[in-house]
């Protein structure tokens, strides 16, 4: 298998803590969105959505972070992820939905960058965006998680696909210098997974593209 990838893109970081968990084989393309790599012909030919990730497995070609950790916790079962118990894979896809629908997508390089080229908006203004939104998703994150009796992960006393969506999310906002004391549920997940081999393994500073 192989991940198309960019070190710093949060949907990617989603997808390599998902394959560390499953400790499943694959070799990491590095697609710098940065310069518009992801924009190049031949890659939108395999992902329409011309975006990071996309995962090639023997040349079946999936794009988006959430279908890819569904495909990979049908592939490799264990750890499973996406809990079998409807109630309760319905509470860690609500968690992850939030995350990567309501709140990633307004914060995300291609937004941000819109708001700057396009819009003309100040530096101060862009920062003031992007802590508007993460204060108000997470003032639901944290809601969800309380409403959970979460401790050291977001559902009872293991890892799911909401923990892998959760830290990307938490590492971005600290990256912007938002204030996260409020969220102290968030936190503690936060911290608790970052012990974990997997999670220390695919942060963005661990990755062979990576750039300061």
């Amino acid at each position: 298998m192989d991940l198309y990838t960019f070190f710093n893109s949060s949907a990617s970081y989603r997808v390599r803590i998902i394959l560390g968990l499953k400790q499943a084989q694959v070799n990491q393309v590095p697609v710098n969105i940065r310069v518009l790599e992801h924009k190049n012909d031949d890659y939108v030919q395999k992902n329409p959505s011309a975006s990071v990730p996309m995962l090639d497995d023997n040349g079946f070609h999936l794009g988006q972070s959430l279908a890819i950790a569904d495909y990979l916790d049908a592939k490799f079962p264990e750890p499973r992820l996406i809990p079998a118990d409807p109630a309760k894979r319905a509470r860690v896809l609500e968690l992850a939905n939030l995350i990567s629908c309501d709140i990633h997508p307004l914060n995300n390089l291609r937004v941000l960058k819109y708001l700057v080229k396009e819009l003309g908006v100040t530096e101060e203004q862009k920062n003031a965006w992007y802590a508007h939104w993460i204060a108000e998703g997470f003032t639901s994150l944290e809601a969800l998680l309380e409403r959970a009796g979460s401790q050291k992960f977001c559902f009872d006393d293991q890892v799911s696909l909401a923990d892998c969506c959760l830290v990307p999310q938490v590492a971005n906002a600290l990256r912007m210098k938002c204030d996260l004391t409020p969220y102290k549920r968030v936190m503690a997940v936060y911290e608790h997974c970052n012990t974990l081999p997997a999670f220390q393994q695919a942060a963005p500073a661990k990755q062979p593209d990576y750039q300061p």
